[in-house]
């Protein structure tokens, strides 16, 4: 890797900070809303971004169309632009989302949240770190290299998918199932969707996803006259505390992850009958679960319904389970990859510290990569504003996690 020009590149992504904040302002106002959550999809603001790129001189763009009736033009279009690397024997990901979630209560916000406001540092706005910061950076890497003459040490790759707020079927998994040809085993993939303020975490690591659905069936009678009924709100009150056996079962401790256990936490809680002299007849609740790798969902599905059985013996209540998610954990990116190594070079080179790899309990992108064989990190500098009101990305975040990319391209 020449210094020289490592240090161009870096000055480059110095210059290019206004050019950076004006590219957020334009996007954070193109709300790209997926169709469940109320948008019409990411169209309005690719079609902008493929412009900005062309303007900008990349030539090489392609636009992968997944089908959705819902949508714009009936399509979630995802990007992606490449440039040209002294080799073409791998290629360099850099992979970001499109999308964004709705802006939430009004009230809380102090500004509109589609209209950028720029202050200490800082761009507020909906989407600006989630994860138009991660996009922002991934782009202008590019784009630097472009503008110095420079090219990467393979070729350069960015995503810009569609889809990721709403499960990524209609984005990274719809281009990974359809176009799975543009990746190799040997590609170094980055995702810049989760981090941490002081840029230490790289993510090679998700817990198994489990959400689960309780339906507790009792009798509904007078509040007064008890014997007469089967309070369910009772019997799964009881059942939220026996499922804490689930810690017990399931106490195995890695501390590759944060925190190093399987967690079983009641969450959602469904409103019953609307009056206080009511026993209730039926009783719904929600339990979230991030499961250790090395223990099968099956088995604390399990778990689970033996703990059911024996709520349904004390009470004479019947509980009905359902799965709203579930998500087995793809196996890791090994701690010693390539990406890994040449991530925590670039983060020491330009932020003075020594990064980790991690697992973390949350679900990203990432997942549908290793699932294909694929090694990739999830890694960024974030202060955790994403779907919060008066979310903002830190502008020297932006253009620093712009270099680290940058070191990776060079090193590489």
């Amino acid at each position: 890797m020449s210094e020289s020009n490592l240090e161009k590149i870096y000055q480059r992504l110095g210059h290019l900070e206004n050019d950076m904040i004006e590219f957020q302002k334009s996007i954070t106002a193109i709300p790209a809303l997926s169709p469940k959550n109320g948008g019409s999809g990411e169209l309005e603001k690719v079609l902008f971004i493929k412009r900005f790129l062309e303007e900008n001189g990349v030539s090489d763009i392609t636009r992968l169309d997944a089908p959705d009736p819902d949508a714009q033009d009936g399509v979630r279009p995802s990007l992606i632009a490449r440039i040209k690397g002294r080799s073409n024997e791998k290629t360099i990901w850099l992979m970001a989302h499109s999308d964004v979630v709705p802006e939430g209560d009004l009230k809380r916000w102090d500004s509109n949240p589609w209209e950028c406001v720029v202050a200490d540092g800082k761009i507020y706005g909906r989407g600006t770190e989630d994860n138009q910061q991660g996009l922002t950076s991934s782009i202008f890497t590019l784009l630097a290299f472009l503008q110095e003459g420079i090219q990467p040490a393979y070729d350069l790759c960015v995503i810009v998918a569609a889809d990721e707020e709403t499960g990524s079927e209609l984005g990274l998994d719809y281009i990974l199932e359809n176009h799975g040809e543009l990746f190799r085993p040997d590609d170094l993939i980055i995702v810049p969707d989760a981090g941490l303020p002081d840029s230490t975490m790289i993510e090679i690591a998700e817990k198994s996803i489990l959400w689960l659905r309780f339906v507790t069936h009792g009798k509904q009678c007078h509040a007064s006259e008890p014997e007469k009924g089967i309070n369910a709100f009772k019997a799964a009150s009881h059942l939220v505390t026996r499922l804490e056996e689930l810690y017990e079962q399931f106490d195995d401790r890695d501390e590759l992850f944060a925190p190093p256990i399987s967690t079983f936490e009641p969450t959602q809680k469904d409103a019953n009958v609307p009056n206080v002299n009511t026993i209730p007849g039926e009783d719904v609740f929600y339990l979230d679960c991030r499961i250790l790798p090395q223990y099968p969902v099956e088995a604390v599905m399990t778990a689970v319904k033996k703990i059911c059985a024996g709520v349904e013996k004390d009470f004479s209540v019947k509980i009905d389970i359902s799965t709203t998610q579930v998500a087995e954990a793809a196996p890791p990116t090994p701690a010693d990859a390539e990406i890994v190594s040449l991530v925590k070079n670039g983060i020491k080179s330009v932020y003075g510290v020594e990064a980790k790899p991690m697992g973390i309990g949350g679900g990203t992108v990432a997942t549908f990569f290793r699932r294909k064989g694929l090694n990739a990190v999830v890694w960024s500098t974030l202060d955790e504003t994403c779907h919060q009101p008066n979310e903002y990305c830190v502008i020297e975040y932006m253009v620093n996690d712009a270099r680290v990319f940058a070191n990776v391209c060079l090193e590489a």
